[in-house]
């Protein structure tokens, strides 16, 4: 049976770490004097009351989850979270569609970054700081945060975890779940604060330098400006952009033994980085000579923007320096990998995952090694780990519901009268969490508030599917997993 009673406890508790981020940024606007101070202060009393309402409803749980328990409740955290997020555009008035503020805060919450608003300049301070804090905090997980800071809150934190966790190999920095959830959320504060640094150092504002900082590590990609990274016409904040989204975009334990351990090899004995590696390498390129030979960029230019576009697709960060929408199109098919294949597992970024990617390449070459050795026993080996062939098939249906979702979504799409690349990139760019979108009604640097209502909501569900690993989400609807034990 579902442990209601607990998870009432664990989404009551999740509400009033969110009241108390709403209440700092109620703080913020009460420092720069702007009108969106009481939409802050009414969306923090109405968390509080449900986040009461809900601690009432969970007083007397036993605080244990079980595996389904655990599902439920990650999905759930996504969605309310979601949904109280939206008061303070819907409050304040700058937003004024329910979908559109909803659509807005998903996005946020997911890191993937597309926005209905066409000009983010006019919103106050305090509400530019919550878009971005809402990329913060869904960088690592809403649950993951609840793991580090309230671990004794309840049983069953390893069911939680596996449900928010990306990728298809867990590997843990410490035996206590708690400690390593500590430790990843040292490396990601590490890594904001740095980014930081850089920004004010080479030329941005405090807040400026503090909301790029966070949907950069986030690799979210809300930006103050219109024009994100673009507005500064600095080469250095756009390289120190592209090093971070990078990073950001490495699996936070590997970075964790390569920079805290100093074990820096351990890099490069990973597959699934120098695969990352490579394939940033090698787009960059590529892009960097169609820039130079069909745009007439120089050199210095054409490295840069081919760079920065291919880590901010790969990484699903979606900041952008030049608008890719003016470029040769055999640019946006890189663009439109990059948005598939993703980074790496166990960092910030969506997407398909490099590892899976390393895993799919693997399988291939063992089925040819199997065609000309029937009878050889060929292991599937990721960073000297045998892969057991559960794991192969779960790959397997992962990739095949990933498909799935992006042509079903699309012909959605296309029904809706979209034009068909936008179609594809808008799904790809929504379940991989990216952000920006290709075609030719809408561009990379566009805002996405032409789509219809009901769209929106498609997406905004696809978001939530891309972030938690979209099993994580379907099970739930599935008959059996409401059926007792």
């Amino acid at each position: 049976m579902i442990n209601l009673r607990t998870i009432y406890k664990v989404i009551g508790s999740l509400l009033f770490i969110e009241a108390f981020i709403l209440f700092a940024c109620f703080g913020m606007a009460l420092f720069y004097g702007e009108d969106d101070a009481m939409a802050f202060l009414l969306s923090v009393f109405i968390s509080l009351f449900t986040a009461f309402i809900l601690r009432y409803l969970g007083r007397n749980s036993n605080n244990t989850l079980s595996r389904r328990d655990a599902y439920l409740v990650v999905t759930l955290s996504w969605i309310v979270f979601s949904f109280f997020g939206t008061f303070p555009f819907t409050l304040s008035g700058y937003i004024h569609s329910f979908t559109d503020a909803y659509f807005e805060t998903m996005s946020g919450f997911t890191t993937t970054g597309a926005t209905i608003i066409d000009d983010v300049e006019v919103l106050p301070h305090a509400l530019l700081f919550w878009r971005s804090l809402t990329q913060w905090i869904g960088g690592l997980g809403i649950v993951f945060f609840t793991v580090a800071l309230l671990p004794s809150m309840v049983g069953g934190s390893v069911q939680v975890f596996a449900a928010e966790a990306t990728g298809p190999i867990k590997s843990k920095l410490h035996p206590r779940l708690s400690t390593s959830a500590k430790w990843i959320l040292t490396v990601y504060l590490v890594l904001t604060i740095a980014c930081i640094g850089c920004f004010i150092l080479y030329g941005m504002n405090w807040f400026d330098a503090v909301n790029y900082s966070m949907t950069t590590t986030a690799t979210g990609g809300f930006s103050t400006h219109n024009s994100s990274t673009e507005f500064f016409h600095s080469p250095a904040l756009e390289y120190i952009c592209t090093i971070f989204c990078f990073l950001s975009g490495v699996n936070f334990t590997l970075l964790y033994t390569a920079v805290v351990k100093r074990r820096f090899k351990a890099l490069f004995k990973s597959s699934e980085f120098k695969f990352y590696l490579s394939v940033v390498i090698l787009f960059s390129l590529f892009i960097m000579l169609e820039l130079m030979i069909n745009r007439g960029y120089d050199l210095e230019l054409a490295f840069r923007s081919g760079i920065f576009q291919v880590v901010s697709f790969i990484t699903t960060t979606g900041l952008f320096n030049d608008d890719a929408g003016q470029w040769p199109h055999v640019t946006w098919v890189i663009l439109a990998t990059c948005m598939f294949i993703g980074a790496c597992s166990g960092s910030t970024s969506g997407g398909f995952k490099c590892v899976r990617v390393v895993m799919l390449l693997k399988t291939i070459r063992n089925e040819f090694k199997q065609i000309l050795h029937p009878n050889a026993v060929l292991p599937l080996k990721v960073n000297d780990t045998n892969i057991p062939y559960q794991k192969r098939g779960t790959l397997l249906a992962f990739l095949t519901m990933y498909l799935i979702l992006c042509l079903l979504a699309s012909f959605v799409l296309m029904m809706a009268h979209i034009d068909s690349t936008n179609s594809i990139t808008i799904i790809l760019s929504c379940i991989g969490n990216v952000g920006p979108t290709l075609g030719l009604e809408i561009g990379p640097t566009m805002s996405w508030s032409m789509l219809p209502g009901f769209v929106k909501w498609v997406c905004a569900l696809l978001m939530l599917i891309g972030r938690l690993e979209i099993f994580s989400v379907l099970v739930i609807l599935s008959p059996a997993f409401w059926k007792d034990n």
